[in-house]
């Protein structure tokens, strides 16, 4: 039950946080609900007893390549 509960609540985070990527209209916005859309597939596999994977999806992706879209906005200086 308890589960369940903790799973839906994952999946509307990563549902929410899917949808602010492509609506957003702020990079940066963007970029870190991509971040938070990431964390929650770690926690997704954390549910799915896979803690290795937990782990690398959060180290190489939100770390890494989040890292990363974020200095490229901050280099770029976007403007409108």
């Amino acid at each position: 039950m308890l589960e369940s509960f903790v799973f839906a609540i994952v999946a509307l985070i990563l549902l929410l946080s899917s949808i602010m990527v492509v609506k957003s209209k702020e990079v940066m916005h963007s970029a870190l609900s991509l971040a938070v859309m990431l964390i929650g597939i770690a926690g997704v596999y954390v549910m799915l007893d896979a803690e290795f994977l937990a782990a690398v999806q959060i180290l190489v992706y939100a770390g890494g390549v989040v890292i990363l879209i974020v200095f490229a906005i901050f280099m770029l200086r976007w403007e409108r």
